[in-house]
């Protein structure tokens, strides 16, 4: 049952501080507050201040000028990725989300996001979300999920709000050409703290609200989601895709309740999944290695995917560790690299373009 009324956690008005501005004057992102979908209003991005106040480097979204300066992010069309034939439930893989398919065209239609709170019991706080909702959204049709997840110092606006991201232009141009499903896809913002004056920080004290998320996830905002959108329901319409720490507790949430989720997808996933050590803290690690399995269980994913840019500077070769595990215990995955791609949005679009077209094939829409 759809809920008719929701509250915004904002006003617009607070939220055009640091809001990013388009590369294009027919950019169609947009993000609005309001209780019905509908209006459109602006294109939002925030990157938390903490990031540069915390120890080590952080995961905030770089913006357009440290990653291109004033030029659009390079073309290259996946070529290689092609004579390697690697394919994901009947997708063959492109390494680098090609152009067309990240830019605004005029024979796509785009949607808009909305910006909502939840009550959430898991924290006992009011907790913000972000939904992009695809083009011409329509209530008596019933609409896939996918949950996507932001890095540490991120919150609900992070992978949005960043324009090279260019989530809306790549969902918008996959859905109108037929290539992807249309879904809804929901932003949250991963810190799950009962405290509202925590902060994230590189220790396990502030790195835990992250791994809280999969109780705030299952017990409060999948059932929002569900009563307030028009939903196809069972695991088969539900996917998860995450970024950095959102990457690692993806994996966490995706091998933890196999019975949710069918589709599970990291992009250059944050290390702590595993026990381990990195430039910035000692992780004691959500689970042993031979626990990264589905034996035994009743469900595994009918996609889970790892990717990692070739010069990440962030996780290194943390990601790359994960596939080994999974080859190791025998977990059937897809594993790639997008050359030349840092910790950064070159990344985040690949790794989007391409479980966009995989997810929801034996599923409702």
């Amino acid at each position: 049952m759809k809920k008719k009324l929701i509250l915004p956690l904002l006003a617009a008005t607070i939220l055009l501080t640091g809001c990013g501005s388009s590369d294009s004057a027919g950019d169609p992102g947009t993000i609005q507050e309001t209780e019905e979908p509908g209006e459109q209003d602006g294109y939002f991005g925030q990157i938390a201040e903490d990031a540069e106040s915390s120890e080590g480097a952080a995961e905030a979204s770089p913006n357009a000028e440290e990653l291109y300066g004033e030029k659009e992010p390079a073309d290259i069309d996946g070529q290689e990725m092609e004579e390697e034939g690697i394919i994901m439930n009947g997708i063959e893989i492109i390494k680098d989300c090609p152009i067309e398919d990240y830019q605004p065209r005029g024979d796509a239609d785009y949607g808009i996001i909305n910006h909502y709170t939840y009550h959430s019991e898991t924290t006992g706080l009011d907790r913000g979300v972000n939904v992009l909702l695809p083009a011409n959204y329509d209530e008596a049709k019933e609409y896939p999920v996918l949950y996507m997840l932001h890095g540490i110092f991120g919150d609900e606006y992070s992978l949005s709000g960043d324009i090279n991201n260019r989530l809306i232009e790549i969902m918008g141009n996959l859905q109108s050409d037929g290539s992807a499903k249309e879904m809804i896809i929901v932003l949250p913002n991963m810190y799950a703290s009962s405290d509202p004056d925590q902060k994230p920080a590189f220790n396990n004290e502030a790195v835990a609200p992250y791994d809280n998320f999969i109780n705030d996830l299952v017990n409060d905002l999948i059932p929002f989601i569900e009563e307030t959108y028009s939903v196809a329901p069972g695991r088969e319409n539900r996917a998860i895709l995450g970024f950095s720490m959102g990457g690692r507790e993806t994996l966490f949430i995706g091998l933890s309740r196999p019975d949710l989720f069918a589709y599970v997808g990291a992009i250059a996933p944050a290390p702590g999944l595993v026990p381990g050590k990195d430039w910035a803290m000692t992780h004691p690690g959500q689970l042993k290695e031979d626990e990264l399995t589905f034996a035994g269980k009743d469900f595994e994913p009918t996609v889970l995917m790892v990717c990692c840019g070739t010069q990440d500077g962030t996780v290194g070769k943390f990601p790359e560790s994960y596939h080994n595990i999974f080859e190791r215990n025998g977990v059937a995955h897809t594993w790639y690299e997008i050359p030349e791609a840092d910790h950064d949005s070159q990344a985040i679009r690949s790794g989007l373009y391409n479980f966009a077209r995989a997810v929801f094939k034996n599923g409702q829409r």
